[in-house]
């Protein structure tokens, strides 16, 4: 004879306990405990949609209207200056709006307004940050009197919009150059509270002394002050012409003039990182976009 095994309450039993039970005073607005990482029983989630409509109304309401945006962020995103500087223009009364002079600090402009600094119309562009492995022979610099090469016959064609570079490289020195319009960026990147850092690799013209090699460690005095790298290295034991240095002032020729004070001649300077970001896969005169987590980089650091 078969006999079944006894159970603990059968499926009209669940049903009915489940329909019996008193509803959790919270009702509606209890959350499952497997969404919001809480503890104990869980209770219904479902809701009249009428109960949430009022929140999204709301919300719509007070949304910031996107084709709105302060004057100073306009003029940052044209890529002719930060926005601290901006402020200085606004004040200065070199701005007008419509033809209008303005000097009042948070003021709001559209994207269709005509926005004017020095008289020269202003249009908010897009943000651009570009990456170019700088060969030798080319000047930093929008443009030269000499009609020498410069870095923008590299990238001029990238894009549509406005770039300059941020910092410079002299002539002879080669390596990684950021371009951008962004101009919060690009002063955040070259002010000498924050000091982007960068790595150079050296090659003199004799070996470099670890007597000399100390004294740079701890700082050299300069006719502009007292530089002293974060970094130092040599990069070939067997072969030490060949160094390494990391820096943060953006003080003109400063790695020549830091071992030129010594004694010693720069035959190549290759810079391989600015701020975190390297030429590593980026052939000598090629250029590239930043992705979306190095300009998050930028922004955060």
């Amino acid at each position: 004879m078969n006999r079944k095994r006894p159970t603990r309450g059968g499926a009209n039993d669940r049903n009915k306990r489940n329909d019996d039970a008193p509803r959790h005073p919270r009702g509606p607005q209890a959350r499952d405990s497997k969404k919001s990482g809480g503890k104990g029983r869980t209770y219904s989630t479902d809701a009249p949609k009428k109960f949430y409509a009022p929140k999204r109304k709301q919300a719509e309401n007070l949304a910031p209207n996107k084709d709105e945006m302060r004057l100073n962020r306009f003029l940052s995103i044209s890529g002719i200056c930060s926005r601290r500087e901006a402020d200085k223009f606004i004040e200065a009364g070199l701005v007008t709006v419509n033809g209008k002079v303005i000097t009042e600090l948070g003021v709001k402009v559209k994207t269709t307004d005509d926005v004017r600094y020095n008289g020269e119309t202003i249009k908010a562009e897009k943000k651009v940050y570009l990456l170019l492995n700088k060969p030798k022979g080319f000047l930093t610099t929008m443009d030269d009197p000499k009609a020498r090469k410069t870095v923008m016959e590299l990238v001029g064609a990238a894009c549509k919009e406005r770039i300059y570079p941020v910092g410079r490289l002299d002539r002879a020195t080669t390596g990684v150059i950021l371009f951008t319009n962004d101009g919060d960026v690009a002063k955040k990147l070259t002010h000498p509270s924050h000091g982007a850092r960068k790595i150079y690799q050296v090659q003199l013209d004799k070996n470099l002394k670890r007597a000399d090699f100390d004294a740079i460690i701890k700082g050299v005095e300069l006719e502009d002050g007292v530089i002293s790298p974060d970094a130092l290295s040599y990069l070939d034991e067997r072969s030490k012409s060949h160094i390494g240095i990391e820096i943060h002032s953006g003080k003109n020729r400063i790695v020549r003039r830091i071992f030129e004070s010594f004694g010693y001649e720069v035959v190549k300077l290759d810079r391989t990182s600015f701020a975190g970001l390297t030429k590593k896969g980026l052939n000598r005169g090629h250029y590239r976009f930043l992705r979306p987590d190095e300009i998050n980089f930028l922004k955060t650091r």
